[in-house]
């Protein structure tokens, strides 16, 4: 009877002081701590580049960052080279590198590079964050290049007479060039002069003759094409090279 009266006490104790039992601390549920959020970043590039120069040995590309962290990047910003897409894509083997300033739309040179060779270029942050969207190409400018325009002079209703331009568009002199097209329809050289040509099928190929193969830096020179055809071409689309 004791006991039973100081268990009756105890709860009551218990109760009136607002203490809580073991029993009932343990059925408690324990609060759970708030996660941080996650931003929800937009569904749009960090950033974007261009080339915008290109020189023998150097390439210029300019780059906008869209946004800041968490969702894009912070200048400056380190553009990598790379000789293949594959080793781009990898991020192995950087042949050059070259760092921004502190712009959040600027322009970076890498100089020193391979005329007339084709890089792919990439970008990593100040934290060293590697962009994984932007992966493009640039070519540097080739040591000797030229350009080539074509004009049709005359024509009828089976030919016609056109006159190529060919410049010097290079960095060094050229002491000789060669003009490449091909043809469209049924078109056929029948005479030319200022230039040696050369047909294959379809495909065409004009080397400078034995005076106007020498070309300075911007120099120029022309050759005459005599052409029989069904058709005559609204225009010819020619590749040269020195």
């Amino acid at each position: 009877m004791l006991r039973m009266f100081l268990a009756v006490t105890t709860m009551a104790l218990a109760t009136w002081t607002g203490t809580t039992t073991t029993a009932e601390a343990t059925a408690m549920p324990t609060p759970t701590p708030s996660a941080t959020p996650t931003p929800a970043c937009p569904p749009a590039l960090p950033i974007s580049a261009s080339v915008t120069g290109a020189t023998t040995t150097s390439l210029t590309i300019t780059y906008f960052i869209f946004f800041r962290p968490p969702c894009g990047y912070d200048p400056p910003m380190t553009v990598s080279l790379f000789t293949s897409r594959e080793d781009a894509q990898q991020w192995r083997a950087a042949v050059a590198e070259g760092v921004s300033g502190p712009e959040r739309n600027g322009s970076v040179t890498i100089d020193r590079l391979t005329p007339d060779t084709e890089y792919w270029y990439r970008f990593t942050d100040a934290d060293g964050r590697r962009d994984p969207y932007v992966i493009a190409s640039a070519r540097t400018a080739s040591l000797t290049s030229c350009r080539a325009t074509a004009t049709i002079d005359a024509s009828w209703g089976s030919g016609f007479v056109a006159t190529v331009t060919v410049r010097n568009t290079g960095t060094l002199p050229l002491d000789q060039w060669r003009v490449s097209w091909r043809w469209s329809g049924d078109e056929q050289v029948h005479t030319a002069w200022g230039g040696v040509a050369e047909t294959a099928g379809s495909d065409v190929t004009v080397r400078n003759a034995s005076y106007n193969g020498t070309l300075a830096l911007d120099g120029a020179t022309t050759f005459g094409l005599l052409v029989s055809t069904s058709a005559v071409p609204d225009a010819l689309t020619l590749t040269c090279a020195g």
